[in-house]
């Protein structure tokens, strides 16, 4: 007798007016399977008791999907030109995002999902939404990149091959400003970052620049002014920020179903080369084929040509925030997202390098620690990249505690004062999830690396939308898009921007200046 079988029975019952004690004594009359249906009916009905107890309680609607902002979405309209500044690992993700992948990344996916039907790589990127967009300026100091970026742009084969087309490569971003873009992607070293922003919002340029915003306070304050005293539209690439259990996870909190929370812990934990930035040097990268001066020309130390820097930038000061502006970042954002937290108060920081002895300046395992006294609450992040071990991110409130990952779960504290008559009368049980929520209601996750599993536990991949698996770039580029057409409001604009970017410089200022740092609210600067 299948479930759907059960359920149907006990429609017909309910139709025909009997009740209940009907339905238990005529199962119960079945030799074996009469007393295993008995108990299952009655355990269903006392677990549906319970849950609907427990939803009107919470005064949530189950598992029901997130609720998706749409205000700035809408139909594509003109074509949007777009330019892509820094075309490494990051830049080229978020070309594909655009709609644009170059050939050999399409025929490698396609190879590794007739080798694992489970991924969905490509199959996820061929069913992205045609933006209406094109890119036709490139930016690279990399020959190779720069070329690659160019065939991206012209492959037809994607969901934006409609618009694909010759960009043309430019040897320095000022001249891709200069050209008929409309929008301009930064995903260069974040010493880049302001530089380009500050001219592409003079150019009155539409702007995606990629976290950490910034690589120093003074730089977060230059961006902040020239963005808010123009017209463009703005976002930080904290994909994460369209993540369907991030967006739940905001409507439990606003639900108060946490009760007061006091201490939120968020962490990273990597164990890979490529999770300690030790990428892969490619051997034609030679001093022929690196414009090393132009690279270097916003550091103040200038170093001889050097293709560990130049691959391997988040390993120096020079060039990068390191796990600050990489990794804290993101767990940071997506507290603010969820809890609205702003700038803290004051940050403690301490850390070193414990296990990458590669001549690397920035701390391979760090803590920071962020106290917000006018909220009562401590923000935790701790980091090591040497050990895999998934920590996720824990909203730590008096009544519940909420675990946000590829899921949501909500597990009432045993001492709780909101819940103590349920968890008194059995209806709760504290050390069960009494709210659970998982976006893929279908299907088998893309996940088939080591990589892709980390940036998928963290929303920093895929979502989901309807139980359909979406890549989070694609839609935080959408939301951007979108919203250069409709002159919005983007979900992670300047204002989140800077709260996350001085955030990030108050934990690197505490770690390398070995004392607690205070944000002045009044005079705006970091103490």
């Amino acid at each position: 007798m299948s479930d759907e079988s059960v359920k149907d029975t006990e429609g017909q019952v309910e139709s025909a007016g009997i009740g209940r004690r009907d339905v238990l004594k005529a199962l119960a009359s079945v030799p074996v399977l009469g007393v295993f249906f008995a108990g299952w009916y009655e355990k269903k009905l006392a677990d549906d008791a319970k849950r609907e107890a427990i939803m009107a309680e919470l005064g949530l609607e189950g598992r029901a999907p997130a609720v998706i902002p749409d205000a700035i979405s809408r139909p594509p309209g003109d074509r949007v030109r777009v330019g892509i500044v820094g075309f490494g690992g990051e830049g080229e993700s978020l070309g594909r995002c655009l709609g644009f992948a170059h050939p050999d990344w399409i025929e490698a996916e396609a190879r590794n999902n007739l080798e694992n039907p489970a991924n969905r790589t490509l199959e996820v990127f061929m069913g992205q939404e045609d933006l209406n967009v094109s890119i036709t300026a490139v930016c690279d100091l990399f020959d190779v990149r720069a070329e690659r970026a160019r065939a991206a742009a012209a492959n037809a084969d994607g969901p934006g091959g409609a618009t694909a087309g010759q960009a043309t490569r430019y040897r320095r971003y000022t001249e891709l400003l200069e050209s008929d873009v409309d929008a301009v992607v930064i995903a260069t070293p974040d010493h880049w970052h302001t530089r380009i922003a500050l001219d592409a919002v003079a150019a009155g340029k539409h702007l995606y620049v990629e976290k950490a915003m910034t690589r120093t306070e003074e730089e977060a304050h230059q961006m902040y002014d020239a963005v808010t005293a123009s017209d463009i539209t703005f976002q930080v690439g904290h994909q994460q920020r369209q993540s369907e259990t991030h967006i739940k996870a905001r409507e439990v909190v606003d639900a108060g179903v946490l009760g007061h929370v006091s201490l939120v812990e968020v962490t990273t934990n990597r164990n890979a080369p490529w999770g300690a930035w030790v990428y892969g040097i490619d051997d034609r990268g030679t001093p022929a084929t690196i414009d090393w001066e132009q690279f270097q020309e916003p550091s103040e130390n200038k170093v001889p040509f050097s293709p560990e820097r130049f691959f391997r930038w988040r390993c120096w000061w020079d060039y990068g925030t390191g796990l600050s502006g990489d990794l804290m970042s993101h767990e940071y954002d997506a507290v603010n997202q969820i809890l609205g937290i702003g700038i803290p108060d004051t940050v403690v920081s301490s850390g070193g390098i414990y296990y990458f002895k590669d001549g690397r300046e920035v701390p391979d395992v760090w803590q920071a620690v962020c106290e917000y006294p006018e909220r009562d609450l401590t923000l935790m992040y701790s980091a090591t990249l040497a050990n895999s071990l998934y920590r996720g991110q824990v909203f730590m409130g008096h009544d519940a505690t909420m675990q946000v990952g590829q899921t949501v779960h909500v597990t009432a504290d045993q001492y709780s004062t909101r819940y103590a008559e349920k968890i008194a009368g059995d209806v709760i049980d504290p050390t069960r999830p009494m709210f659970s929520y998982n976006p893929r209601t279908s299907g088998v996750d893309a996940v088939t690396s080591a990589t892709a599993a980390y940036f998928a536990q963290r929303g920093l991949l895929y979502t989901y939308r309807d139980g359909k698996m979406v890549n989070s770039y694609h839609l935080h580029i959408k939301e951007w898009i979108d919203a250069i057409r409709g002159n919005a409001e983007t979900s992670c604009g300047i204002e989140r921007g800077f709260e996350e970017a001085i955030t990030c410089h108050m934990a690197t200022r505490a770690y390398r200046e070995n004392r607690k740092v205070r944000w002045d609210p009044v005079a705006r600067r970091i103490v």
